[in-house]
Parts: C-alpha cells; sequence; structure tokens
C-alpha cells in the first residue's frame, strides 16, 4: 500500500473579513493523481498556496508534513527545493525568452567558470519537453506557442527541478478539448514514473476520467476524501454545494417574441492577416425574451462576432445591423450602450474587470450617467447602486468595498454581470459567462439568466459547453471557420448533432 507523500492537519488562514481555510485536514498518497474540488471560495487555491509556499509559514495555522518530515516553507524556492511544483492557470512564463530560458529560469546550468552552459541546457530541455510530448525547438520563443504548449513547458519547467508533488490549478481552463486530453495523457504518464499530482479542477467529467481520490472542499472546511470508485457525481456535487442538486439547468419555456435584433451579411477582417475573413457573411436574428445559444469550435468566428457587434474588435466590420427593425450603426462600445446593448466578455479579468479597484467601482463604471449629477458622481447613490447588484446577484462579500482581485471567479463574474445590468440592456451578449466557475456558481448566474428573460431582456450566449448550450437555448447558432453551418431549434438536439455543424460536417 503506497505510503503518503504528504499530510495537511489542521490547517487554517483567514484575510481580512474572511476565513478562507478552517482546520482542513488532507492526506496524498505517493504516485496517486489526487482531485480537490469544490465551489469557488472553498478554499482551494488558498491551500494549494500554502503548500507552494506563497503564503510562508507563520501567516497560516496547521501543519504541513511532506514526504514524513514535517515542512515549514518560507517562500516558493524552500518548497521547489523540497520538491514540490505549482502550476497556476495564470502561467508564470516570461513570454520574451525561450522555452530553455524559461525552463531552468533561477534554477540554470552553468560550467565551473559560472558562465550558463548553453549546450547542455538545451539537451536538457529537449530531454524534458519530450517527456511531455512536446516536440518544438528549446530555442523557440514563449510568446510563439499556444496556451497548451505553455502548460506542457511549465510541466517541463517542474520535471527540470526534480518535483515529486506537481500542482496543477484549473490546467484545462482556457485549453481546447484537444489540449485537455493531452495534458491528461501527459499526467497519467507522469503519475507512471513515480509523480504525485494534485489536480484541480471544476470539470467533474476530468475527475472521473483521471483522478484516483478526490478531496471535496466547502465553505474553507474539508468534507470529504474517497477513492474515484466509490463516489458518484450527484454525491460529489452535493457535497459541494451543501445541497441536493435535482438538474443542472434551470430549465424555464420562454415565451419568446418578435423579432428584436438582426444582422445581415456581417464580415470580420482578420487585422493582422490581410484577406482573412474571421467572420463571413453571417446573417441571423434575436427575438424578444429568447435565449440564442452560439457554439463552435475554438477559432470559429463567435468571439470576434460578439466583439464587432459591441464594437470593440479591431478588424475591419462590414454588414448590416437592425435593431428592431430600425438600421443602426456600432462604431464602439459606446454606440452599444447607448442602443441597448451590453458585452460580457469571456476573459472577464482582461476585459471584464479592473482588479485594482473595489466591487463599487467596477459594478457603476459603465454606467456613471446613472450616479451622477452635472458630472459629478453622487456617493452615496454610487454605494445604494452597487449593493443592490451585491444583494440581488448574490456577490458573496463582507462589503461592497471589498477589491475584486480578492473574491473568488464566480463572484468576480457576477461583479462583471452586475456592472453590465447597471447599463440597463435590452440586449445582452455573455461570452463564455460560466468559464472558471463551479457547478453551485453556475447554476446561479443560470437562474439570474431566465431572470433577465422574464424582465424582457433578450439573451445571446456563446459557450464552448455543448451540455451548457444544449440546456439553456431556446435556439442555437452552430458556427464553423468563420460561417453560420446551422441555425437549430433546441428541440430533441443531442451533443452529437450540434457537433456536426461545429466540425462542418453536416
Amino acid at each position: 500500500m503506497a505510503e503518503n507523500i504528504l499530510e495537511l492537519t489542521g490547517i487554517s488562514k483567514e484575510f481580512p473579513g474572511v476565513k478562507a481555510l478552517s482546520d482542513v485536514d488532507i492526506s496524498i498518497k505517493q504516485g496517486d493523481i489526487h482531485a480537490v474540488v469544490g465551489e469557488n471560495g472553498a478554499g482551494k487555491s488558498t491551500l494549494m498556496k500554502i503548500l507552494s509556499g506563497v503564503y510562508p509559514i507563520g501567516t497560516y495555522e496547521g501543519t504541513v508534513k511532506f514526504l514524513g518530515e514535517e515542512r515549514q516553507f518560507s517562500g516558493i524556492r524552500d518548497s521547489e527545493e523540497a520538491g514540490i511544483a505549482i502550476i497556476y492557470q495564470e502561467l508564470a512564463l516570461v513570454k520574451g525568452m525561450s522555452i530553455a530560458e524559461n525552463v531552468f529560469l533561477g534554477n540554470e546550468i552553468r560550467k565551473k567558470s559560472g558562465v550558463i552552459d548553453w549546450n547542455l541546457t538545451m539537451q536538457k530541455t529537449t530531454s524534458y519537453l519530450n517527456e511531455v510530448g512536446l516536440d518544438i525547438n528549446p530555442v523557440t520563443p514563449v510568446i510563439k506557442l499556444g496556451v497548451g504548449q505553455q502548460q506542457l513547458v511549465e510541466i517541463a519547467k517542474a520535471l527540470s527541478k526534480n518535483a515529486k508533488l506537481l500542482i496543477l490549478d484549473e490546467p484545462t481552463a482556457a485549453l481546447t478539448e484537444a489540449e485537455a486530453d493531452n495534458l491528461l495523457g501527459i499526467m497519467k504518464k507522469l503519475k507512471e514514473r513515480g509523480v504525485t499530482c494534485v489536480f484541480i479542477t471544476h470539470k467533474l467529467d476530468e475527475v472521473f476520467r483521471i483522478a484516483d481520490v478526490v478531496t471535496v472542499l466547502r465553505d474553507g472546511r474539508s468534507i470529504s476524501t474517497d477513492p474515484i470508485g466509490m463516489i458518484s457525481k450527484d454525491i460529489m456535487i452535493s457535497r459541494m454545494v451543501g445541497r441536493d442538486m435535482t438538474e443542472y439547468f434551470p430549465h424555464v419555456d420562454h415565451e419568446v417574441g418578435d423579432e428584436i435584433f438582426r444582422l445581415e451579411n456581417w464580415t470580420v477582417n482578420d487585422p493582422e492577416l490581410v484577406g482573412r475573413k474571421l467572420v463571413d457573411d453571417v446573417s441571423f436574428s434575436l427575438n424578444r425574451g429568447e435565449i440564442l445559444g452560439v457554439a463552435g469550435l475554438m477559432g470559429s468566428g463567435r468571439t470576434e462576432l460578439a466583439m464587432s457587434v459591441f464594437g470593440c474588435y479591431r478588424g475591419y466590420t462590414s454588414g448590416r445591423m437592425f435593431l428592431e427593425g430600425r438600421e443602426v450603426e456600432v462604431k464602439e462600445p459606446r454606440d452599444a450602450i447607448m442602443l441597448g446593448i451590453s458585452y460580457l466578455s469571456e476573459d472577464r479579468k482582461k476585459y471584464g474587470l479592473n482588479m485594482l479597484m473595489d466591487i463599487e467601482d467596477n459594478v457603476t463604471i459603465a454606467a456613471l450617467d446613472k450616479i451622477s449629477r452635472g458630472g459629478i458622481i453622487d456617493a452615496n447613490k454610487k454605494n445604494v447602486s452597487a449593493n443592490e447588484y451585491i444583494e440581488n446577484l448574490n456577490i458573496r462579500t463582507p462589503s461592497s468595498r471589498q477589491m475584486v482581485v480578492n473574491l473568488s471567479g464566480g463572484n468576480q463574474q457576477k461583479v462583471v454581470l452586475g456592472k453590465w445590468l447597471m447599463t440597463e440592456p435590452n440586449i445582452l451578449i455573455l461570452d463564455e459567462p460560466t468559464r472558471g466557475i463551479d457547478v453551485g456558481a453556475k447554476y446561479e448566474i443560470y437562474s439570474i439568466m431566465n431572470k433577465l428573460i422574464e424582465q424582457g431582456v433578450s439573451i445571446i450566449m456563446i459557450s464552448s459547453e455543448l451540455p451548457e448550450v444544449l440546456g439553456m437555448s431556446d435556439r442555437i447558432i452552430v458556427m464553423h471557420e468563420g460561417r453560420i453551418t446551422g441555425i437549430l431549434l433546441n428541440q430533441e438536439l443531442t451533443q452529437e448533432i450540434v457537433m456536426t455543424y461545429a466540425t462542418g460536417e453536416h
């Protein structure tokens, strides 16, 4: 029977106004792939930052035993020297440097003279790249790699430090299905060579595909640890959210009305490559009180379509846009907002939030005219407005002055949603509205969408998750290589049918 490589006992951690972890106990066996699941804010990432030395000894309570010895890490270098490596969702590579320079950054191979031995560096980098299945020249700049390849470089970097325990925080969140499959395969190979993996994810299907053991965290506490064969998906979800969930998508029959929005012959050109069309001669309509799903594989043009409608895409756009039968023109986001169109982007941290501002500032920033008089912001009105959205959207925070960087992913997403709801849109475009958030927060977002439909808002929802598209949409647009291959009524549709349109096979 395998011995424990890691034992956490009584781990507790507090931030101002929030107890992130409370008396957490977890044991991880040598050579296992151990999944850690829970809602956003359950404490998963905080726990891993304690393990990796990001939160050093003295900033938390409890004991950490690694390879049978009690450890007190004062920083990341301490944990790395012990044999623990962590790969964050936001990758920590230096984009302007080569693969080899990144793999050995801070751990350079030097000759006796102190000069870096580049020949040996390249040889060893190639060897580690081969281990992770990445056939690419080690002198290639990281900036030229896709996200999936960058993930593999991060793993190669961990192997170069002789990592015995590899922690992966949401490693497949930004990957295509093929890239995710490849990464999961690499994790299995690492297990075969004796590397223990701790795998944080919201994708429960991946847990059942690859994990040996799963630990559930909820509200900063360890709820259960089970061999994967001893727990069902339904039980896992009920432990995560603290209640039974009879359905993943709150089904509502929407009363769909007349056409409210239409695009005709809409084309968006690639700003970097002359002659390439990212959206090619697209025409479709949106009806009042409807959720119109947009499906398609990565690179199909879904996001470029949404950004161009909102007036925030750099590529030249042509075609005609109609709102309630009247032709309109959108040159910039201000025009779209004035017309009652809002767009929640797929990357909330880059395009949706100012991470250095608090909830109050983020919620009100797109609708300052509603809290101002004579160009001067009414501080009280601003506070009252923000707190209304905090209450209505169930944003979990001790205060409206809480910095959004300290919120969980699900609560950050609700802040972005609150920002756009404050503009009082008639049409809301949601681009990957539940990316990177847990099953409980997803359900809350879906319920909010249904309430908005009841209030007369029409929704265009772009999603890479086919169950989500099928579970929430009244009609579905399917895109392939910039074109619409199908506009389908969501009646007795299956993922397989939608995928045939998404791959251009139908």
